[in-house]
């Protein structure tokens, strides 16, 4: 995420991007993975005829990245043991982060706590799925419609799989990746780490890398 953030200008496309955390990661020992992106205006709710985008594979990466964009960037891929985790965090270039876009991120961490106060042995994942869009329905913020949170190891996506249909339960020492994403008030918002859970609950996050919106330029 470092070097990506590190190497991103205005000129560049998406894929580019993705393509300099990819690089990174395969020097540093990893094998496999995906890699994530899509630019956007930072308030695209007043660009006119844009959307907020969610990032996509490689084939959807070709917007060129301005400078006042928001930069979302997902690196999921294997460490070099073979085990995947994945971090996603969103920049803006060549500007400020906006107080708004700042605000929706701690309701992002407010929503992840609904979650990891969950995440304990024994849960069934179906009553953390409900509980998620219960909070997001009652703060009028989109439900969850995909795979909210899901287990990893030698595969990129493991179960247990946070959704409504899984009848697995959480439980001590299961690789779990938390993702709350959507998009309100003109922004992509999200936040992307991974947990391993304790007899109690999940442990520290696994990467450090700061729960912030990185300003780059």
């Amino acid at each position: 995420m470092q070097a990506a953030f590190a190497a991103l200008k205005p000129g560049m496309r998406d894929t580019e991007v993705a393509a300099a955390a990819q690089h990174y990661s395969q020097v540093h020992g990893s094998e496999q993975g995906i890699y994530l992106c899509a630019s956007m205006p930072a308030d695209a709710a007043s660009a006119v005829g844009l959307k907020p985008s969610k990032f996509g594979q490689r084939h959807m990466q070709n917007r060129t990245i301005q400078k006042g964009d928001a930069v979302a960037l997902l690196v999921e891929d294997s460490g070099p043991g073979g085990m995947y985790t994945e971090l996603g965090r969103t920049c803006v270039v060549g500007m400020k982060v906006p107080q708004a876009m700042k605000e929706e991120l701690e309701f992002v961490k407010e929503s992840r706590k609904i979650t990891l106060d969950l995440l304990k042995p024994g849960t069934p994942c179906k009553e953390v799925w409900d509980q998620f869009n219960a909070f997001m329905r009652k703060n009028g913020r989109p439900e969850e419609a995909r795979l909210y949170c899901h287990g990893q190891g030698y595969d990129l996506v493991e179960r247990p799989l946070v959704r409504s249909d899984e009848p697995w339960t959480i439980e001590k020492d299961m690789n779990i990746v938390v993702h709350p994403t959507y998009v309100h008030g003109g922004y992509l918002n999200w936040l992307c780490d991974n947990y391993l859970i304790g007899g109690n609950g999940p442990g520290p996050r696994l990467h450090q890398f700061p729960e912030i919106i990185v300003e780059v330029g």
